[in-house]
């Protein structure tokens, strides 16, 4: 019965403009508990396979360097510090229009080509300073909302908030659930708050936070997964990047597979975003592997793939001149990365 109602709701589809690019959008479907009533997770066996992840594949010399600038389009370049000023927000702007030196990209062959990165994330009231930066420029601007990073205000002034940052011209809004829901099982109640986040965004595509590193179990990160993407979630992201700990490529397996299970009972493509702690291009090529190798090329694509980061574009940049040049430079060289 919930696979007839879900495929009835996938004919109803809206689509949605996402940098140009048009796709149907999730919608969601009812709340079902059946879907996650018998969720169970094995532990054991989703951190074997995820180990096997960094370890046994490898992306070399000019494919790896292919692969590092395929990654800076899924970057959403972020600043979301208590010292942050229009000042910084400026130069985020600027190097997230032109993560890469021209030097560098001249010699990859690479410098007629216009390589951004997918947006810039910053808290609500730098909207306006990132919009007047990125001038004409059609990158999205994505903020952060609803109590980012604690969650702990009541629902009317989350969805205040969100409008709020719509109105002011964010285009992206990046929500975190009441973790206290998780934790509780109470599962109808965080869908009735999703659901109300999504409908406070409007025509603004919703990123659903889970903050993983504050739930205890991958069972209960599955089903907070399902019921993100049951209440019309466009993208799941592990972490605020503020928790002790934050995106790791067990808690991602285990989204990204509800992910597919998601997409395969609705036809619904719901996007990832791993987020904190994520600094290296080793670790961005072991995240681009387990996407292709879990959902495929079709989520190689920064309308369904991100990383929320703030200096990995400083270590992909480093190693693509470790590429052209064979010497390692001072990470200094690289700043605003």
């Amino acid at each position: 019965m919930a696979k007839t109602q879900a495929r009835k709701k996938v004919a109803h589809t809206k689509e949605s403009k996402v940098m140009d690019i048009t796709i149907p959008r999730n919608d969601g479907i009812p709340f079902d508990a059946q879907l996650i009533g018998n969720l169970n997770i094995n532990r054991s066996a989703v951190e074997r396979r995820a180990a096997t992840i960094a370890t046994r594949r490898s992306v070399k010399k000019e494919w790896q360097a292919a692969w590092l600038l395929k990654a800076i389009s899924f970057i959403d370049l972020t600043t979301l510090s208590g010292d942050d000023t229009p000042g910084n927000v400026t130069r985020l702007c600027a190097k997230a229009l032109s993560p890469i030196r021209p030097d560098i990209l001249n010699a990859l062959g690479m410098g007629k080509e216009k390589i951004t990165t997918g947006a810039v994330c910053v808290y609500h009231n730098l909207i306006g300073h990132a919009k007047s930066s990125l001038g004409k420029s059609k990158m999205p601007i994505a903020a952060v909302s609803t109590g980012f990073p604690a969650g702990q205000i009541p629902l009317k002034e989350k969805l205040k908030q969100i409008e709020l940052s719509v109105k002011a011209g964010a285009e992206e809004i990046d929500i975190v659930i009441s973790r206290a829901l998780v934790l509780n099982s109470d599962w109808k109640a965080l869908y009735k708050e999703v659901k109300a986040c999504r409908e406070a965004c409007g025509e603004a595509h919703m990123k659903t936070i889970l903050a993983t590193g504050e739930i205890p179990t991958y069972t209960k990160v599955a089903k907070a997964s399902w019921v993100s993407m049951m209440a019309g979630s466009d993208f799941i992201k592990t972490s605020t990047g503020k928790e002790p700990v934050n995106a790791t490529l067990p808690v991602s397996l285990v989204m990204i597979r509800t992910i597919r299970e998601y997409h395969e009972l609705t036809g619904y493509k719901v996007g990832f975003k791993p987020a904190g702690g994520i600094r290296t291009a080793k670790q961005a090529l072991a995240w681009m592997i387990l996407i292709k190798e879990e959902l495929g090329n079709a989520w190689l694509d920064n309308h369904l793939f991100r990383f929320g980061a703030s200096s990995l574009l400083g270590d992909i940049e480093r190693q693509l001149e470790h590429h052209v040049t064979g010497r390692y430079s001072a990470s200094f060289r690289h700043p605003m990365g």
